[in-house]
């Protein structure tokens, strides 16, 4: 199955989405929205989060409703749904219907930050660099909330090669990020981007090294706080390219760490979980 992050999309979910409704409602709801956002974040019990968000979903569903969403509510939308659909749905078949609802919120919030974000899944690929070298800084958000939503509709369609088709158009995307994007994103996108990476070996065209690189940049923009990315590190690089001490290290290291990090307890928590999985399962993969 195509490894592609399950922890992180929470982090550019939860971070950006419960923010995102604050530009088009009163000053108080915007509070609320981002109070909302901390206390989820810093959350250390998952099944409380899995149980409260689709509340906020249907919240989110209620204003994308308006024809003339804005960017923000949009994004926030195809945010949020990615991270609920692939973090937190244990039904394939479900998480893969809450994925094309993400996918199809980042797309209309990319086409409602304007014309240079907009309809980039059916720019053709040559044309794309051109496209995407006109999109500002302050269309990154849309832009990030649309590769947000393709990815998580990449993940839960592993078996849909027209979506595998989209990965070199994903990535473009996230690259063009590191560029223009917010640099509070920045650990993400590069974690998304060792991940793409690491999906093949050198053998078969993946370009692990060039993974390794921006794994450790994502841990050098996240001061290491964010424990996903050492568990993202293992398994799709370390395992990869067999790397039994590095692998283990990375897990330990996540697993030794404090979960409690300002904006991170919830992602820290899911990444510990899969870090004990991931060292149990060793011996066999090794």
């Amino acid at each position: 199955m195509l490894r592609l992050a399950g922890i992180a999309t929470v982090i550019a979910a939860l971070g950006g989405a419960l923010g995102g409704c604050s530009s088009l409602a009163s000053s108080a709801a915007g509070d609320l929205a981002g109070n909302l956002s901390t206390a989820i974040l810093n959350q250390d019990d998952p099944e409380l989060v899995r149980e409260s968000l689709p509340a906020y979903l249907l919240l989110l569903d209620s204003l994308a409703a308006d024809p003339d969403a804005s960017p923000a509510v949009l994004g926030a939308a195809a945010r949020l749904y990615a991270a609920y659909a692939v973090v937190f749905v244990a039904d394939p078949s479900r998480a893969a219907t809450l994925a094309a609802r993400a996918r199809s919120y980042g797309a209309r919030a990319a086409c409602a930050a304007g014309p240079a974000t907009c309809d980039l899944e059916s720019v053709p690929y040559p044309e794309l660099a051109a496209r995407l070298d006109r999109v500002k800084p302050a269309q990154a958000g849309a832009l990030f909330s649309a590769a947000v939503g393709s990815l998580a509709y990449v993940r839960t369609h592993s078996d849909d090669w027209q979506a595998l088709a989209d990965l070199p158009r994903i990535e473009a995307v996230l690259k063009r990020l590191l560029v223009i994007g917010d640099p509070a994103d920045a650990g993400t996108v590069n974690s998304y981007l060792g991940i793409l990476n690491t999906l093949r070996p050198a053998a078969l065209g993946g370009q692990p090294e060039q993974g390794r690189a921006y794994f450790e940049k994502a841990i050098e923009l996240t001061g290491g706080q964010d424990l996903s990315v050492l568990v993202e590190f293992a398994r799709s690089y370390a395992r990869l390219v067999y790397d039994r001490e590095l692998h283990d290290s990375l897990l330990r290291r996540a697993l030794a760490a404090d979960p409690r990090q300002e904006g991170y307890t919830l992602l820290n928590t899911l990444a510990q979980k899969q870090a004990s999985e991931l060292l149990a399962s060793a011996n066999d993969y090794f």
